[in-house]
């Protein structure tokens, strides 16, 4: 697989230096991932560079090769019902490879509402980070409007951070803000993933203040009239929009291995809209850049 990094002056010209005075690239590649580069990146941009691949604007074409991910003991509690502190929540399906779980009644259809209601004023066209330069822009796979809530920011999203926090077994703080965004007919997502990869400024920077994502929970707050699925290409998996429902999946180890099963998209809304919540999970506490 394909895929552009983006590399600062100061790390190309670490690589080329200690190459040049004889370091084996096998040294480099563990430096590389003691500073949080992804193991199969590291060992995959300096066999480029000792393979005399030009850097271009900054950037690095490298070849990731698929390598098997090592499925440890899921995040997610055992059980039917979980005990997510102020209510239980009911798992209706549940997958090992990847781990994937769909959740009912994660949400009570009265907080449903107040989100959108809280969010709709705050809405404005999403965007995504450009995987070459870290620059935030409109895409038009990605076509929805989004906000995002402060940590704790009013007593009710600070009762949902609490409770999704302790559904998706880590602290409070090591979560992003509580993201809501809505989809109009025709609205959709691309097929991506949510984990970063360092192939740009602004990743590195957000991996090393916050650690690796390491887990998503998408919470859907109105019921679909048609269209508006969870897709998951490579495992054959559509998770339908219901009202307080969620899908919930892990994709980071803790070898740094990253999980290519993990890849989602929004499938097209065909009628009516789609509204969602997301959270995301980070390896430690979360600071916003």
């Amino acid at each position: 697989m394909a895929t552009n990094i983006r590399l600062s002056s100061e790390l190309q010209g670490w690589i080329t230096h200690n190459l040049g005075r004889g370091c084996r690239p096998a040294d480099l590649v563990t430096s590389m991932v003691s500073q949080k580069f992804e193991p199969r990146v590291a060992e995959a941009v300096i066999n480029a560079f000792v393979a005399g691949a030009p850097v271009v604007a900054d950037a690095l074409q490298i070849e990731l090769e698929e390598t098997e991910y090592l499925y440890a003991t899921p995040r997610l509690a055992r059980g039917n019902v979980l005990d997510a502190g102020d209510r239980e929540v009911a798992v209706l399906l549940r997958l090992e490879q990847p781990m994937l779980a769909v959740l009912g009644g994660v949400l009570s259809d009265d907080e449903c509402q107040q989100l959108i209601e809280l969010a709709q004023p705050r809405l404005a066209r999403s965007t995504v980070v450009d995987p070459l330069t870290g620059v935030n822009a409109a895409a038009d796979y990605r076509n929805s409007e989004g906000m995002f809530f402060r940590l704790e920011e009013t007593s009710l999203i600070s009762r949902l951070d609490r409770r999704i926090s302790r559904l998706m077994n880590a602290p409070v703080e090591n979560g992003e803000g509580l993201q809501v965004l809505r989809y109009g007919v025709g609205g959709h997502s691309a097929p991506h993933f949510d984990f970063l990869l360092p192939s740009n400024a602004t990743n590195e920077a957000s991996l090393v203040r916050s650690g690796q994502r390491m887990s998503t929970l998408i919470v859907y707050l109105n019921d679909v009239a048609a269209g508006g699925a969870t897709v998951f290409p490579k495992i054959g998996v559509a998770v339908t929009p219901r009202r307080g429902n969620a899908v919930y999946f892990e994709y980071a180890n803790s070898r740094q291995q990253l999980d290519g099963k993990s890849l989602h998209a929004g499938a097209e809304v065909i009628a009516g809209e789609k509204w969602a919540m997301t959270k995301w999970m980070r390896t430690r506490r979360f600071v916003a850049g």
